[in-house]
C-alpha cells in the first residue's frame, strides 16, 4: 500500500509524495512518475474524474524526488449549459426510491445491473426499467451513520468480479473506525453473502468528519482508497502532512497479494527507516 495524494505543500521542509497536479478551467493534467495523463471534462470537474486521472497517471516507474515542492494555484471553472453548451440534465430511474444515496456504479460483468450505495449501510441493485430495487448488501448493523460524513461510503467491484464474485466496501464502524472490507456474492446473483466479510484494513478516525470514501480499481489492478484527513476544519491535526499516518491520503493496495493485502512492489515508502506508513 502506498500514499498517493497528500495535500499540496511540504512536510517539515520535505516534498510531498508521488504526484504533481495542475488544473486549468475545465481541463486538467496530472503528472506522476515520469508519465503524464490529461483529461478534459465538459460541465465541470468531479471527484471521481480526478481519482481516475490520478490512477492513470500513477502507472509506471517512480523516480525521486516524489511529489510537490510548492503549492500550485488551481483555476477551476464550471462550464455553463447555456447556448452552445452540450451538458444537460435528464432524470433517470423514475419511480425508484433510495435512502441517502451517495454512489452509483456497475459490476463490470456485462449484466447491465446498476448498484446504488446508501449511506446508512445498504447497497441496492436493479436493472434499468425495473419498477423496484433489491437489497444486494445490508450491513446497517455494522455501520454508524449519525453524521453526514460517516456511514457506508465506498464500493468497488474486483476487475474479475464476473468469475470471482469479490467486491470491496468502505464504511465507518463503531468507535469511529474506517474499515475496508471484502465481500463475496452469494449463490444468488443479486444478493451478497454478508458472512463472507474479510477485513483488509482499519484506520482509527479522530473525528466524524473528513472521512473520505472513494474506492476504485486502477488500470494497474490495484485498489485505491481515498481516506480523508479526519478533522474539520482545515485538517486541524495536520494528518495530511504527516507521513506517519494513513489519514489524508489515497492508499494503494494489492488485494490479490498477501493476506490481508499486499504492498505493491513499487511502493516508494516500503522499508523506509523514517517510520512513514507504507
Amino acid at each position: 500500500m502506498s500514499a498517493l495524494g497528500r495535500k499540496p505543500g511540504g512536510s517539515r521542509g520535505r516534498p510531498n509524495p508521488l504526484f504533481q497536479l495542475t488544473m486549468s478551467q475545465v481541463g486538467f493534467t496530472v503528472m506522476s512518475c515520469g508519465r503524464i495523463a490529461g483529461l478534459r471534462i465538459r460541465g465541470g470537474l468531479t471527484g471521481t474524474a480526478l481519482m481516475l486521472a490520478l490512477l492513470a497517471a500513477h502507472a509506471g516507474t517512480q523516480e525521486r524526488p516524489y511529489g510537490l515542492t510548492e503549492r500550485l494555484i488551481a483555476d477551476i471553472q464550471v462550464a455553463s449549459g447555456g447556448p452552445g453548451g452540450k451538458a444537460r440534465l435528464q432524470q433517470v430511474f423514475q419511480g425508484l426510491n433510495f435512502t441517502q444515496p451517495i454512489y452509483l456504479t456497475h459490476a463490470g460483468d456485462g449484466s447491465g445491473r446498476v448498484f446504488v450505495v446508501e449511506r446508512p449501510g445498504t447497497i441496492r441493485v436493479f436493472r434499468p426499467g425495473d419498477e423496484t430495487t433489491r437489497t444486494f448488501l445490508n450491513i446497517a448493523d455494522k455501520v454508524i451513520d449519525f453524521r453526514p460524513e460517516i456511514g457506508l461510503l465506498g464500493l468497488a467491484f474486483h476487475p474479475g468480479y464476473r468469475s470471482n464474485g469479490r467486491f470491496y466496501v468502505y464504511y465507518i464502524a463503531r468507535g469511529l473506525v474506517s474499515r475496508l472490507a471484502e465481500f463475496r456474492v452469494s449463490s444468488r446473483a443479486d444478493s451478497a453473502d454478508v458472512a463472507s466479510e474479510r477485513i483488509l484494513l482499519e484506520v482509527q478516525q479522530p473525528d466524524d468528519t473528513h472521512n473520505g470514501g472513494q474506492l476504485a480499481f486502477g488500470p494497474d489492478g490495484y485498489l485505491y482508497w481515498g481516506l480523508g484527513d479526519g478533522a474539520n476544519p482545515d485538517d486541524v491535526h495536520g494528518n495530511a502532512q504527516n507521513r506517519r499516518t494513513l489519514l489524508g491520503a489515497i492508499l494503494r493496495l494489492d488485494v490479490d497479494g498477501a493476506e490481508p493485502y499486499g504492498v505493491p512492489p513499487d511502493n516508494p515508502f516500503a522499508g523506509n527507516g523514517q517510520g512513514w506508513r507504507e
